[in-house]
């Protein structure tokens, strides 16, 4: 593991900025000013960690500590003589500065890692407490000999006890902490062997040893290794396929050995969340800067500024390329979790009884690190871990029914094995069931599990055949507690509607259509997305139509051109059906129909204007006169129809040297 990676995992209010790395500018001339920022910066290094030393590497931590302590007296005897040497030993106390700076990170690190990572990385962590050895043993070298000349006896003491010290010190790792680290593997190859360890094996292990003693620490440690892997996959030791069976492995170590006791706590708090909202002030810093609503998933930008994931990433989808609050222009879009920020969220909340539970995203393409890449070991702790979770769903209590759900949502929205065996396993009867919950979390991790399960093929067909279940989807579409859970519904009939043969059974469903335009025209963005797209998925099937037209989805469609981020998968949906005389009479009596369509003709994107001048052709062809009549008499049609045909796309050209010939 690089020095860049310890560097970056860093994760919390602590982590080291860009100013870090160089000495401030009014100190580079002022000897005493340097002198006296290192006293403090070495003398909080010391009562920071002398009292609470990491839960690994505590020897090397100690011997770090213990010669800052030494260095800290030196340098009160460098106060007393440097008068006559500020010159020559400006550049030894500068370079004495990033020295310390660097311990600080490295210790830090120590500090606020998981105890598994540390383990995990105990030769790594080990080998750069060696070199702050050697760069102190380094440094002693070029220590000023005028200024050693003038030193007291206590001054010339110390430096030849550190020196001593650091030319001898060898690199040290702990034997407790390597054999821990051996166990850690062999219970992984054990797993990947198809064996799994015994409930006794994983509490000596984790709890004993370990001292992950609940449910929240094991969290924990879940949380921080997860995110090792999602921001560091190509330059960490071991990969990220290995990380994920050690993440496998804990997970179900957490269900195993601490069940679901800590989250029957939250999830009966969460009922309280929509009703607390608005009569708690939300600290400022909590607040996505864009929707200016509690950030539930907060991620940073390459300018530095953070943003609620849901916010910044529909900025980035409509095409803008620079920060919302600075103005500077994106260098990447990489999105970066804020941990610590969102632990600080997550405390507050804890604090209101407010549950803390970010909201999944129901882009079906997206999938995290585990998705390709998940190893064999991590395929068989998770099949473990799904056995857990479906026997919770079949017996537990309402509580632990829907945190059982929750975990199902994750595994298999993170890795596409997981989708499949977690069906076969017997899930989906009774995610069903807890659709109907009155529980609004139950609900809403049953629809987004089925959600992520129907992007695998089979599972389409399982959703589907199971007795009631499009109807429990559809009854969550219309009556979910919350807007996100209509939303993940919306989506899910997006999914299934994929299949040809399936389309005509979701239209057919009582309320279907209704609700999906109902949610098209007062959604969040996200899930106005998902309604376009499942209307768009309807309207390919020519018997669809008059269902569209008599339910409101015409209509909505309409209106959706208007809307920004969903108005062209609203023209891509009026194409197809106003090329049924019908549906191209509904569509020509909408008055904003027409004026939609030429607007996305200007300002849409190539893909819209393609779709808007696709939409207006078939129009014409199906004998909408009055919309014919409404495109003559607009000022600008002419003139955006001759720009089509020299900027447009080849479809887009091709359409709209068809509507030229039309008039």
């Amino acid at each position: 593991m690089s020095s860049a990676t310890i560097f970056s995992s860093l994760r919390r209010s602590r982590s080291p900025t860009l100013e870090t790395f160089f000495a401030p500018d009014d100190l580079e001339t002022d000897v005493i000013r340097l002198l006296n920022t290192l006293t403090s910066l070495s003398s909080d290094l010391i009562s920071s960690f002398s009292g609470k030393p990491p839960p690994f590497q505590k020897q090397n931590s100690k011997t770090l500590l213990r010669k800052i302590q030494l260095l800290t007296v030196l340098l009160d005897s460098l106060r007393d003589s440097t008068s006559k040497s500020a010159s020559t030993i400006i550049l030894f106390l500068k370079e004495l500065y990033f020295l310390l700076q660097r311990s600080k990170i490295l210790l830090d690190y120590c500090s606020e890692s998981s105890k598994l990572w540390l383990l995990l990385q105990n030769h790594s962590i080990s080998a750069h407490f060696h070199d702050l050895n050697r760069e102190i043993s380094t440094l002693l070298d070029v220590f000023p000999m005028k200024v050693l000349n003038i030193l007291s006896d206590d001054g010339k003491e110390h430096i030849s006890l550190l020196r001593r010290q650091s030319r001898n010190a060898k690199l040290f790792i702990d034997e407790h902490d390597d054999e821990l680290r051996l166990n850690f593997f062999n219970m992984l190859n054990e797993i990947e062997m198809g064996v799994i360890p015994s409930v006794e094996d994983f509490r000596e292990f984790f709890v004993l040893k370990m001292v992950i003693s609940d449910a929240r620490t094991c969290r924990n440690e879940l949380e921080f290794l997860e995110e090792v892997v999602m921001n560091h996959e190509d330059d960490i030791e071991p990969s990220a396929s290995v990380v994920s069976g050690f993440v496998a492995m804990v997970r179900y170590s957490r269900f195993l050995l601490f069940g679901f006791e800590e989250d029957e706590v939250e999830i009966k708090m969460g009922t309280r969340l929509n009703n607390l909202k608005g009569f708690i002030t939300i600290p400022k810093d909590f607040c996505c800067p864009i929707s200016l609503e509690l950030m539930m998933d907060p991620v940073i930008v390459s300018t530095g500024q953070t943003y609620d994931r849901g916010s910044i990433s529909r900025w980035i989808d409509e095409g803008h390329r620079s920060c919302p609050k600075s103005g500077q222009i994106l260098e990447h879009m990489k999105l970066v979790p804020n941990r610590a920020l969102r632990n600080i969220i997550m405390q507050w909340c804890m604090a209101d009884c407010i549950l803390y539970s970010p909201p999944e995203s129901s882009d079906l393409a997206a999938e995290s690190f585990t998705a390709a890449r998940a190893s064999r070991a991590a395929v068989e702790a998770n099949k473990a871990t799904v056995c857990l979770l479906i026997q919770e769903l079949a017996h537990g209590s309402d509580c632990s029914k829907a945190m059982a759900a929750r975990e199902i949502r994750f595994l298999v929205k993170t890795c596409r094995e997981n989708r499949a065996f977690v069906a076969e396993s017997g899930a989906i009867p009774y995610l069903k069931i807890l659709l109907f919950s009155e529980n609004v979390i139950a609900q809403e991790n049953a629809v987004t599990s089925l959600l992520n399960l129907s992007i695998n093929d089979k599972n389409k067909t399982r959703i589907m055949e199971e007795n009631g279940c499009l109807k429990s989807i559809v009854h969550v579409l219309r009556f979910g507690h919350t807007i996100e859970s209509r939303g993940n519904a919306a989506a899910t009939l997006f999914s299934l509607s994929a299949v040809h043969d399936y389309k005509k059974k979701i239209a057919g469903e009582d309320g279907a259509i209704e609700a999906l335009s109902g949610l098209l025209r007062h959604g969040t963005p996200r899930g106005k997305k998902d309604a376009a797209n499942a209307l768009f998925n309807l309207s390919t099937h020519t018997e669809i139509y008059s269902q569209m037209i008599e339910f409101g989805a015409v209509r909505a469609l309409v209106e959706a051109l208007g809307c920004v981020g969903v108005a062209e998968e609203a023209a891509s949906a009026l194409a197809l059906i106003v090329r049924q005389r019908s549906g191209a009479e509904v569509v020509g009596n909408e008055e904003a129909a027409v004026v939609g369509l030429i607007g996305m003709m200007r300002w849409g994107t190539p893909k819209g204007k393609e779709n808007a001048v696709a939409a207006l052709l078939e129009l014409c062809r199906s004998g909408g006169a009055r919309a014919t009549e409404q495109m003559l008499k607009a000022p600008a049609f002419t003139g955006l129809l001759q720009v089509l045909l020299f900027t447009g796309t080849k479809r887009a050209r091709r359409k709209a040297a068809s509507l030229a010939r039309v008039f």
